[in-house]
C-alpha cells in the first residue's frame, strides 16, 4: 500500500469552499477520474482520503495537501494529475502528485502573506508596541487564551499595489499540536485598533516540518 500526497493551491473562489464540502468534492472526482485509489473494507467502502491542516474558510493557499491510498505497484504522477486537474473547482490547480514522504505530525508552522487596506498600519503599530497580545483560542476542550507577541513578536510590513503586506511564520500542527489561525491576529487588530477584519487577505505559502523544511 503506497500513500499518494496530492498537492494543490487554493485561490480565489476556491477559499470558499468548506472542509467537508472539498472533502466530497475530492471523493467525487477521484471516483470519475478512474485512479487506483484504495477503498476502505466493509459494508459502506469508501476512498480514504485524508487533509492535511486545512484552512479556515475564506484563506487562500498556495501548498494544500491530501492524501489517498493505492495497492497499485508505481505511480505515474503526471498521469494522476493529468487525470484529476480537469476535474478540479475553478480556483484548485493540482501542482504535484507525489508519494508522501514525511508524516503529516511532523508540520510544525506554517508562514503566510497578508494584506491589508494601508490605513491600518497605526494598528500595527500598535500591535508592535504592545507588551503582550492575547487573544481567546477555541478548542474542543474549551477555550484557551493566548499571548500572539509570544509567538509572532513583531509585524514587520511594507506596501503593495496600495495594500499593506507582511509575512508572518505561526505555529501550525494537527491532533493536539498547538495551532494558530492567522485570523486570531486579524481578530486582535479588529478589536484593538479597528482594522478591517473582513478586508484582509490571507494566503498560506508554506507548511514547514520540524526540521524546517517544506513539507512532502
Amino acid at each position: 500500500m503506497t500513500t499518494v500526497r496530492i498537492f494543490f493551491e487554493k485561490r480565489g473562489e476556491a477559499a470558499y469552499i468548506s472542509l467537508l464540502d472539498l472533502q466530497r468534492v475530492f471523493h467525487r472526482l477521484l471516483k470519475i477520474s478512474g485512479l487506483p485509489v484504495w477503498y476502505t473494507q466493509g459494508f459502506n467502502p469508501h476512498i480514504y482520503l485524508s487533509f492535511s491542516c486545512p484552512l479556515s474558510l475564506g484563506q487562500e493557499s498556495l501548498c494544500e495537501s491530501c492524501e489517498v491510498k493505492t495497492e497499485a505497484e508505481t505511480i505515474d504522477a503526471a498521469a494522476w494529475q493529468s487525470a484529476l486537474q480537469p476535474l478540479m473547482p475553478r480556483g484548485i490547480t493540482v501542482t504535484k502528485v507525489a508519494p508522501a514522504i514525511e508524516k503529516v505530525g511532523e508540520i510544525e508552522t506554517a508562514a503566510y502573506q497578508i494584506l491589508m487596506p494601508t490605513d491600518s498600519a497605526p494598528v500595527i503599530d500598535g500591535y508592535n508596541n504592545a507588551s503582550g497580545a492575547e487573544v481567546v483560542k477555541k478548542t474542543k476542550r474549551g477555550q484557551k487564551t493566548l499571548d500572539l507577541k509570544q509567538y509572532l513578536p513583531r509585524i514587520e510590513y511594507g506596501v503593495l499595489d496600495e495594500q499593506l503586506q507582511f509575512d508572518i511564520l505561526l505555529p501550525c500542527g494537527s491532533g493536539e499540536a498547538l495551532n494558530i489561525n492567522p485570523s486570531l491576529l486579524m481578530e486582535y487588530l479588529h478589536e484593538h485598533g479597528g482594522a478591517p477584519a473582513w478586508q484582509c487577505e490571507v494566503l498560506r505559502t508554506h507548511l514547514y516540518t520540524k526540521q524546517g523544511k517544506d513539507f512532502a
